[in-house]
């Protein structure tokens, strides 16, 4: 995969790698030597100061290590116009190689999560498989009926109104219409698949509690929110109203 160009990098990153020198990278507490008293009185040096938080905040954010008498040295050689100490050539080798090494970091940590992820999934599941009243279909899809209802069963091509909360294992909720104050709705094939084979199992004015793997919600790529890889969801999900799709709204 093509690297992205120094000026797409994020800002903190750009920055850091243009100012550090070759020293090997320490974190920023690490051996530090503490700076000279400073006493912010004038408006430049307030300023100054504040740049300088805005900077380590970013780099902070971006969690990797910087040398920081390197990059002092670098801010003080740039405000000075002075020559840089790193030709066009090595700061283009030394970012790309350090993005190299940021972008496989990020994917064996991703990688550790969704695995992990996938084991709690599993055990979760298993345990409550064995629960009164859950109910486990083949394809790996549990529910429990907390309300059997007693209207029509949606069908593929039907409009359904909804209410529901979703939370993860660990109870932790990531979304509910019930908050929102207004029901969702939606296809019924328009949603995931453990969803689209509870639904067409499901009578209206039934409230079931899902418990849906992995394999049937977002899978290894989560959401790129509050789902994440290869998470185990939990839904309450009340069956308001199924329709033909032209008269749904």
């Amino acid at each position: 995969m093509k690297l992205k160009k120094i000026q797409y990098l994020p800002f903190a990153l750009a920055t850091s790698l243009f100012l550090v020198g070759c020293e090997e990278a320490a974190k920023p507490n690490a051996g530090a030597t503490a700076p000279a008293a400073v006493v912010l009185e004038s408006e430049i040096q307030k300023v100054s100061y504040i740049m300088g938080t805005n900077i380590g905040g970013q780099i902070k954010s971006e969690a990797f290590e910087v040398d920081i008498p390197s990059l002092t040295l670098g801010l003080s050689d740039a405000v000075a116009g002075n020559e840089p100490q790193l030709s066009e050539e090595q700061v283009k080798v030394v970012i790309e190689a350090f993005q190299a090494k940021m972008m496989a970091d990020q994917e064996a940590s991703a990688k550790l999560v969704a695995e992990t992820n996938l084991q709690e999934g599993e055990t979760f599941l298993t345990e409550n498989a064995k629960k009164d009243g859950v109910v486990v279909l083949e394809s790996g899809l549990q529910y429990k009926v907390l309300t059997a209802g007693s209207g029509a069963i949606p069908a593929p091509e039907n409009t359904v109104e909804v209410h529901y909360v979703g939370t993860l294992i660990d109870g932790s909720e990531f979304d509910s219409s019930i908050k929102r104050g207004v029901p969702a709705q939606f296809g019924v094939t328009q949603v995931i698949p453990g969803w689209v084979e509870a639904l067409q199992l499901m009578k209206e004015g039934a409230k079931w509690e899902l418990y849906v793997p992995a394999g049937l919600a977002y899978g290894p790529g989560g959401t790129g929110g509050l789902i994440g890889p290869n998470q185990t969801l939990i839904f309450e999900v009340e069956l308001l109203k199924a329709s033909a799709g032209d008269d749904a709204g």
